[in-house]
């Protein structure tokens, strides 16, 4: 039996290697461990626990394993959504999306239309947020589907999920929408031995790697939203930090207009929109 602090210590300066949050990690699954909320956890560091339960999840852990993917969770926008390996866990900068939807929306009934939404964090997060509007959502991953409505039951976000490849999982005679976001895969292919061991070991590639240029997604979703968009809809897509400029002459040349990025937390311009 030992202190939580010092078991705290010790965790983190072991996973130091692993993590670029080492002690946000110890404190996360040390509460798992134990039952109790992390903030609970933090005003019993001078209380002295048994760590049986503790380790195993440690161990996990130093293989590389996402946080999420062992506690079965992870936090994004108001909700704590299920994730489960290989469905790629949810982002912070991810929200912006969710942001820039609802702005638009603002309290009004519209048609929104999220694809490749994974867990489905996008599509519940602005179904639950703006309930008189419509949310439709699509992935070409059924266990994606699957956990994504999944996660809209847990929430009660009202969110119509089809599985297939992009726009052609809509069913016939879909309207069109307002609104249309995507966090799709953006990342060079080149770029993924110099992804994280987490990111490499257990999250799927196919729902990260686009090409050369990380862009072929962004190809085929651009020039084929402008059939699917009202006038004036909105298009929102998750970008990679190199790829405003080019992703916006896609987007210029499929006569999108208003063409701006917004930025995440960290400066970078993380989400490129535009209106048809």
């Amino acid at each position: 039996m030992r202190a939580i602090a010092r078991v705290l210590a010790d965790a983190a300066a072991r996973l130091a290697d692993v993590s670029d949050s080492p002690r946000l990690d110890a404190e996360l699954l040390l509460a798992n461990a134990l039952g109790v909320s992390r903030a609970r956890l933090l005003a019993m560091t001078r209380d002295h626990v048994d760590e049986s339960s503790f380790q195993p999840l440690l161990e996990r852990r130093l293989a590389a394993e996402p946080v999420a993917y062992i506690l079965g969770r992870r936090a994004f926008f108001a909700h704590d959504f299920i994730v489960r390996p290989p469905i790629l866990v949810p982002r912070p900068e991810t929200e912006h999306l969710v942001e820039l939807a609802l702005q638009r929306i603002a309290g009004g009934k519209l048609r929104i239309l999220d694809l490749c939404t994974g867990s489905g964090c996008i599509a519940v997060s602005i179904a639950t947020h703006a309930p008189g509007s419509t949310v439709v959502a699509t992935d070409r991953n059924p266990d994606a589907i699957a956990l994504a409505r999944e996660n809209a039951a847990e929430h009660g976000g009202e969110v119509a999920f089809y599985q297939g490849d992009l726009f052609d999982a809509l069913p016939e005679n879909t309207p069109p929408f307002d609104i249309i976001v995507s966090n799709p895969p953006y990342v060079e292919s080149g770029e993924w031995e110099q992804l994280t061991p987490d990111i490499q070991r257990y999250e799927d590639p196919a729902a990260l790697l686009a090409g050369e240029d990380g862009l072929d997604l962004i190809r085929r979703i651009v020039p084929d939203s402008r059939r699917w968009l009202n006038p004036g809809g909105l298009l929102a897509i998750e970008i990679g930090e190199r790829q405003y400029s080019p992703a916006a002459r896609i987007l210029e040349q499929s006569g999108f207009t208003d063409i701006a990025p917004k930025h995440d937390l960290a400066g970078i311009r993380r989400i490129i929109h535009g209106t048809k």
